[in-house]
């Protein structure tokens, strides 16, 4: 999401003691997303997920059939599902009898989720989910790299995957902002954007600390607004709190809870 004119953060420097890297925060404050007036435009945001442990293949089945009514920008499913949604996501379009692309993009989330696994497994399965049909990646980065501040190792995982994952797939790096203070959540976001992502996510929704918050996004947002998407996930419940995100500085949101919230939002 870059350009010539607006290149990523450059490390600032290395140091010897440590090897952690520090980033320069963004020269200037970026304009905020546009906010959704109505559940179609609400909609063309909305990551549709379902990553419980123990979705069937039928659950997974009616999320997709879900997407397609509700017209969502993707669905999010783990690994073992991507093929199936991908799979749905064509007949989908076909049944549209457009004969366009598929219906919803296709994510799977990659080390998820603790973001514990060695990089070498991220990066095989990110390029398995691809090979199956998969369109975007949500990559967990490893936590205790973002909590020992050691940016340089969050660097080179992401640029790892990015590798294995080019352009066009969308790479989204989950931080687990939860666990983060501010300024970590900001140097943690120009690590990503350094790496090769595409956007930065909150959270996983899985950890006992809490998914996202605004002042998570808030802080993403001044470390990268307008370079890289921002993506909040886990928590968010209901139309009014989607629509604080991204006045907050959201420009996509992963729900599980999709149909109650557009629901609440003007036809």
């Amino acid at each position: 999401m870059t350009t010539a004119s607006d290149e990523p953060d450059q490390p600032a420097g290395t140091s010897p003691a440590t090897g952690r890297r520090d980033y320069p925060p963004a020269p200037v404050s970026p304009p905020l997303p546009p906010v959704p007036t109505n559940r179609a435009e609400l909609a063309a945001i909305i990551d549709h997920t379902i990553l419980k442990p123990d979705a069937t293949d039928e659950d997974v089945l009616k999320v997709c059939a879900d997407a397609a009514k509700f017209k969502v920008a993707a669905v999010c499913v783990a690994p073992t599902h991507v093929y199936l949604a991908a799979a749905s996501a064509r007949r989908e379009a076909r049944a549209a009898g457009d004969g366009g692309p598929p219906a919803y993009a296709v994510a799977s989330v990659v080390g998820f989720p603790h973001g514990n696994h060695l990089t070498v497994i991220k990066v095989e399965e990110a390029r398995r989910a691809v090979e199956d049909g998969a369109t975007e990646i949500d990559m967990v980065i490893d936590i205790a790299n973002a909590v020992d501040e050691n940016w340089a190792a969050i660097e080179f995982e992401i640029h790892q995957v990015r590798i294995a994952v080019p352009a066009p797939v969308v790479l989204k790096v989950i931080l687990e902002t939860t666990l983060l203070p501010d300024a970590t959540i900001r140097s943690a976001c120009r690590a990503s954007l350094a790496g090769g992502a595409d956007f930065v996510k909150t959270s996983t929704g899985f950890h006992p600390g809490g998914g996202a918050s605004l002042r998570a996004v808030r802080a993403m947002h001044a470390a990268v607004g307008g370079r890289l998407g921002i993506k909040a996930s886990g928590g968010i419940r209901t139309a009014a709190q989607a629509l604080a995100f991204v006045q907050a500085g959201a420009t996509r949101l992963g729900l599980s809870g999709t149909a109650d919230v557009l629901a609440e939002m003007p036809p």
